[in-house]
């Protein structure tokens, strides 16, 4: 693994951003809505065993938001419709099949948002400040509300390219942790993916930047753990983007 000693963001001219966790701490937002709408919906169906932070980060994390539904009710042997992306998501579970799951955990991220908004970590404007004059810059995400939350922080005028959960689907790329998406904010940014340095925070999201031959991965722990960011490929894992500012 790279020492962050060694690692020159210099070195690379293109910087592709997850934004959840590494970008804005909306990772616990989404956190938060994923835990209340999954006790909801398990604790109306009498499934004993609870949604953890454990199903978060194994099932969830990174992950587009249907798939991630879809991973939790596979753990528990659950099997629903998938619906259709306008399925209702109202309270106190909406209809009962993936795409209205994930569209009530969505309206809940959204309530929360709007009643909270949104603060950039400090240590990521300031890696983003340092960066040399002339690097590209995008954001990968795979939430649909990327757009929104990166101008609630201030922050909408720095990428050249925003790949989120829209873009995904409008261009039928698979979801992290399958390259494609960082792969296309590579191609927009006319860079090869040797050239670019991928930033993430979850587990899919290094497997993703890994398997897309980029020339760095950094993991940046913010609960997934040091080990587990490592062993999915990234070459540097650090707390903050900070330390390598």
């Amino acid at each position: 693994m790279t020492d962050a000693a060694r690692f020159r963001p210099a070195d690379f001219t293109a910087h592709l951003f997850d934004l959840d966790g590494v970008v804005t701490p909306t990772a616990q937002v989404h956190m938060h809505a994923w835990e209340r709408m999954f006790s909801e919906f398990l604790t109306s169906r009498g499934v004993r065993e609870p949604y953890t932070d454990e199903d978060y980060f194994t099932h969830v994390d990174g992950r587009p938001r249907y798939d991630g539904v879809r991973a939790v009710l596979a753990a528990r042997g659950i099997l629903l419709p998938e619906g259709d992306p306008s399925d209702p998501g109202e309270q106190p579970v909406g209809a009962e099949t993936v795409s209205g799951l994930g569209n009530r955990k969505n309206a809940l991220v959204l309530s929360l948002l709007r009643a909270e908004g949104v603060s950039p970590y400090p240590g990521t404007v300031a890696y983003l400040d340092s960066l040399p004059a002339g690097a590209r810059l995008a954001i990968v995400s795979s939430s649909r509300n990327a757009r929104e939350v990166l101008e609630g922080a201030g922050l909408l005028d720095r990428f050249e390219h925003i790949v989120d959960g829209n873009v995904a689907a409008h261009e039928d790329l698979p979801g992290k942790p399958a390259p494609d998406t960082f792969v296309h904010a590579a191609t927009l940014l006319g860079v090869t993916p040797a050239r670019a340095v991928v930033y993430e925070d979850a587990v899919s999201g290094v497997r993703a930047g890994a398997a897309g031959g980029f020339g760095a991965v950094i993991g940046v722990d913010r609960g997934a753990g040091p080990d587990e960011l490592a062993a999915a490929g990234a070459t540097l894992v650090v707390q903050d983007l900070e330390e390598i500012a």
